[in-house]
């Protein structure tokens, strides 16, 4: 899936195409072939039996198939509706969706929904919710996603951490809890000192404790939003399609002040060039000893192709308890697209549980739909991956929050991102960088 919400310098100022509200699909006769967009590699082979699945049921309609790397699909998929030559339907993120729907670009699927009745509450709580307007619908949920630590086990055992010193880590912005006692003792220097050594180095460090992301657009899913939400932070007023945002919160200063202690202290490399590399990448290359995950990396650290032996843990506690994001996708159809019918079939197969438990029983993303994620967390466990963490998180009372949703998405990434890391850099301080980030993005609801 950042995936979902790693934040990408993506324009997506789109022009409202004349013609974008064409009329409804008279014709979805034979032979019908839709253009289906995704961009998860790891994906693209379950959902190539689900459309084998739906063109076996419906021998007049083809999948046409294409996936595309992150940046580059959501710059194709921007180019192709400016141009008026989209995907008749391509899955969508929570962060890009509200873009599409104010240029008028998006099928309104909820006449679909009602006639067909479509049965909205077998879905993970709250996930259908996310996708609506004005009591309009834009897609079904296809997926959801809530994150864990990540982390090194035979770099943890030599430092003499078990796993069990994982399972229940606290945090707070002041010290950091037991979580940065962890970082420290994970990170090792050239000599072999771990950080809470006396003789550590910090300027020759080996390990680092902990691998932070700093590309994290405004919603840090992939590390400071999770603790800033511990810390009780909330992005904005409400959720979705909120109008005041909540940048100058305190609660998230001090989070990012605590990141930028562990950059002081040798825990974390600094923020330079070197931060363009993935996180997976640096955790691959053994530089790395813990880091944030999403759900839909367990098969980058989990399966055969991994660099070393990863394990999951629950994100640690803060002092509002246990808080993970939880994200979701979903399917949209094109405004313009000549074939609605077919393409409204398309998606209602993708959001029923016929492709969803084919989704769920490759294990590699967890489906929407309740039932087709217990085949997901089957999959996995007959594969021997312990990946249990993640449904534990999503089923923990009060332990998740939704990433926000609203219009500017892409201004709003950005605007915050830059103010983060100019606090991160000490070219600012992080109260005064997320104030005037927060007045610059309410202000574009102005």
């Amino acid at each position: 899936m950042i995936r979902r919400t790693r934040a990408a310098a993506v324009l997506l100022s789109l022009a409202v195409l004349t013609g974008c509200s064409a009329t409804a699909d008279s014709g979805d006769k034979d032979n019908v072939t839709l253009d289906y967009w995704l961009w998860d590699d790891n994906q693209k082979a379950s959902y190539q039996a689900c459309a084998d699945a739906f063109t076996a049921a419906n021998p007049g309609i083809r999948i046409q198939i294409t996936q595309s790397a992150w940046d580059q699909y959501w710059q194709n998929l921007t180019t192709q509706l400016a141009s008026g030559d989209a995907p008749d339907v391509w899955t969508n993120q929570g962060s890009y969706y509200p873009q599409f729907v104010t240029s008028g670009q998006i099928l309104d699927i909820e006449p679909f929904v009602t006639a067909d009745k479509v049965d909205l509450t077998q879905y993970q709580a709250g996930l259908a919710d996310l996708f609506t307007k004005d009591g309009k619908r834009y897609g079904l949920p296809k997926d959801w996603d809530t994150m864990a630590l990540v982390y090194n086990v035979d770099h943890l055992a030599k430092q003499g951490i078990k796993p069990a010193d994982l399972a229940d880590l606290t945090w707070n912005p002041s010290d950091g809890g037991t979580f940065e006692k962890l970082i420290a003792k994970a990170t090792v220097d050239a000599n072999g000192k771990n950080g809470l050594d006396p003789a550590f180095d910090k300027t020759k460090v080996k390990v680092y404790g902990y691998l932070p992301e700093w590309a994290d657009g405004s919603q840090g899913q992939n590390g400071w939003g999770n603790l800033a939400a511990s810390n009780g932070f909330t992005y904005l007023d409400k959720n979705p399609w909120g109008t005041q945002y909540k940048y100058d919160d305190p609660a998230l200063a001090a989070t990012i002040d605590w990141y930028k202690s562990l950059i002081a202290k040798g825990y974390s490399p600094a923020l330079d060039k070197n931060s363009t590399l993935s996180r997976d990448t640096l955790m691959g290359a053994g530089k790395g000893a813990i880091s944030f995950a999403g759900s839909w990396t367990i098969n980058t650290y989990l399966g055969d192709d991994a660099k070393a032996a990863f394990a999951f843990a629950p994100v640690p506690a803060g002092p509002q308890g246990r808080k993970t994001a939880i994200n979701g996708l979903s399917d949209a159809i094109w405004a313009g697209t000549e074939h609605k019918d077919a393409a409204w079939k398309w998606v209602k197969f993708l959001g029923s549980a016929d492709c969803q438990n084919i989704v769920g029983g490759n294990g590699v993303v967890f489906p929407a739909i309740q039932g087709a994620g217990e085949k997901a967390l089957a999959a996995h466990k007959a594969k021997n991956r312990d990946v249990q963490v993640f449904v534990d998180e999503a089923k923990a009372a009060d332990g998740t929050f939704f990433l926000p949703i609203t219009e500017h998405g892409n201004e709003i990434s950005q605007t915050v991102q830059d103010a983060i890391q100019s606090a991160v850099l000490g070219q600012t301080d992080s109260a005064t960088a997320l104030k005037k980030a927060n007045d610059q993005v309410n202000a574009l609801f102005k």
